[in-house]
């Protein structure tokens, strides 16, 4: 409903926020600002919070889900959604056609076995000795490689050290950025070239071993398939509702903005 284009403001400059005649008391208002506190006019997103909270009552009221003097709750609101807008379930043929497209999505993920040692960065240690002193151990792996896991024990400042430094079986997404990236971008298996650093400090890695990803076949994720387009459907349509009831309405106090061909999709 906030979309940006054609502006379409409240009748003028009003303190009151009123809803097809229907005056939002102000401390209701001053309530509704602190569940907008960051937005950049926390004030104008609680009065279109309260708006759209309004216009759906008032269409409750209408279909006889609820009286005049009730106040509209979240179970009524799925229901006076689920009568206004249907939503069919997608077709065998949809959802092949998002799996052909959308492929990569629908892989198992890669997994990387993989060792580190950590020279961690605290408070009080110099990140330039500690950068030279992780690039010397490292030139020394580089020589013999067979004490990675005997300078992982002696060195790291990670728990893993203890078991050599073995971080296990990793995928994609399960270490800070920074790390994800050495391990996922490349190929390379081994001692990988230079040092990581992250947040936490300078890290050697041993990649040991990488497992590629598989392609899922449709049937294991063609439910999941069905769902998501479901919802993103069923998404577009409660777009469209509340955009419809927005700009048929009599506001005051409030300002919104409504996409002028989003009316006829």
């Amino acid at each position: 409903m906030d979309s940006t284009s054609v502006s379409r403001p409240s009748t003028p400059p009003a303190t009151e926020l009123r809803v097809n005649g229907v005056l939002i008391d102000d401390s209701i208002i001053a309530s509704e600002i602190t569940a907008h506190a960051d937005e950049t006019d926390p004030d104008q997103a609680a009065r279109r919070a309260l708006m759209t909270k309004e216009l759906l009552r008032q269409q409750a009221c209408a279909k006889g889900l609820i009286d005049q003097s009730q106040d509209i709750d979240d179970d009524t609101i799925d229901r006076l959604i689920e009568q206004e807008c249907l939503t069919p379930e997608p077709s065998e043929e949809e959802c092949r056609r998002y799996y052909e497209a959308n492929a990569k999505k629908f892989r198992s993920p890669d997994l990387v076995h993989a060792s580190h040692i950590l020279f961690a960065l605290t408070e009080g240690v110099s990140m330039p000795l500690l950068r030279t002193r992780a690039e010397e151990v490292r030139r020394d792996l580089t020589r013999h490689p067979g004490t990675f896991g005997e300078q992982a024990r002696a060195l790291s400042n990670c728990p893993s050290g203890k078991v050599g430094g073995n971080l296990g079986q990793l995928s994609r997404g399960e270490c800070v950025p920074e790390f994800d990236k050495a391990l996922f971008e490349g190929t390379a298996t081994g001692l990988l070239p230079g040092l990581i650093k992250t947040r936490h400090g300078f890290h050697i890695v041993l990649v040991e071993r990488r497992v590629e990803g598989v392609a899922m076949p449709y049937e294991m994720v063609s439910n999941t398939i069905a769902r998501y387009l479901q919802e993103y459907v069923r998404h577009k349509a409660i777009q469209q509702y509340l955009t419809l009831l927005t700009s048929s309405a009599e506001l005051q106090g409030v300002t919104v903005n409504v996409r002028p061909g989003l009316l006829l999709q």
